[in-house]
């Protein structure tokens, strides 16, 4: 009974340690895997080492990249995406009818 009371400070830092440290980066990194699940061409992106451009072309692993004005193309991994600068938007026309 006596262990129990010494141990218990040192079982309650490791259980609030795993819910302040564990709990959040798991959260974090299945978001960020479902972003990069999500990820579609024409979605604009921006890397780790900062350049922003629009996807080519999805493979499996990497993704093709055009950037800048004369259109250069760069082919990154995927785990080198920071985030996603502008989702593609959907090319829905709308047809209405004049009666």
């Amino acid at each position: 009974m006596q262990y129990l009371y010494t141990l218990s400070p040192i079982i309650i830092m490791l259980v609030l340690f795993y819910l302040l440290i564990f709990v959040p980066e798991n959260k974090r990194r299945k978001k960020y895997g479902q972003m990069l699940s999500d990820l579609k061409v024409n979605d604009e992106i921006i890397t780790r080492g900062g350049i922003i451009g629009k996807i080519v072309n999805i493979q499996d692993n990497y993704i093709i990249l055009q950037t800048g004005p004369d259109r250069a193309k760069i082919k990154f991994d995927k785990s080198g995406i920071s985030g996603i600068y502008s989702k593609a938007e959907e090319n829905s026309v709308e047809y209405t009818e004049n009666n």
